[in-house]
């Protein structure tokens, strides 16, 4: 038996449940050997205090099939540097590695330097991804980890879908031509939020990188 599947009983106390509109998902019953370190659309995820080196993303009864294709996605990618390690499932929930770190949208909030080498690792992620078969989107700021000025990636739920949804593009271009402005600064939760805004209301193919980031600059140079 693993170590991870000692743990695993009282996570059936439990109860993740998915919100209309994308909204997060909303949990309930966290038992006292785990701390929730995270909540997304489809799932929250769990580490384990029994076994830290653990990460338990658990889903919603209506997210099933997105379980499925992160497992189906995971064992594609199989031991990588890129990415958690995949270690086994139960009926609603996946068995990862933990990654320590922060994610590159916390970068930004705190003021965190996001190094030149963290971008490449995560270009090296999505290469790696298309040699195993996959599509690599939905990257974007809180897919992507921080840890010890390395990076890798989180939420391959979509990695089996078809298209480019352009973010790791856009993110990619603003950090090259305009990171160094706002580089060690800490960006407010609503400018960050109002960008994401901006994004999910626009035609990714023709989003205008250069307006918003020169709408950021100037909010910084004025010191807002």
């Amino acid at each position: 038996m693993e170590k991870w599947e000692h743990t695993v009983k009282s996570l059936s106390e439990v109860a993740v449940h998915s919100n209309v509109n994308n909204q997060l998902v909303s949990v309930k019953g966290i038992p006292n050997n785990y701390d929730c370190i995270g909540i997304g659309t489809d799932a929250a995820v769990f580490r384990s205090k029994v076994v830290p080196t653990y990460a338990f993303k658990v889903f919603s009864d209506d997210k099933l099939l997105k379980l499925e294709a992160e497992r189906t996605v995971y064992e594609r990618l199989g031991k990588s540097p890129f990415f958690p390690m995949y270690h086994g499932s139960g009926a609603n929930f996946l068995v990862l590695s933990f990654i320590k770190g922060v994610t590159f949208y916390e970068c930004l909030a705190n003021g965190i330097e996001i190094p030149k080498l963290a971008i490449n690792d995560i270009e090296k992620a999505r290469m790696y991804a298309l040699d195993c078969g996959l599509n690599p989107r939905d990257i974007h700021l809180k897919n992507m980890i921080l840890t010890e000025g390395r990076a890798k990636l989180i939420d391959v739920s979509e990695y089996l879908h078809p298209g480019s949804d352009h973010r790791w593009e856009l993110i990619k271009k603003g950090y090259h031509k305009y990171y160094e402005v706002i580089a060690g600064k800490k960006i407010p939760h609503s400018i960050l939020e109002m960008a994401k805004r901006t994004y999910n209301q626009s035609d990714p193919a023709h989003f205008n990188t250069d307006k918003l980031i020169k709408t950021l600059s100037k909010w910084l140079q004025m010191g807002a």
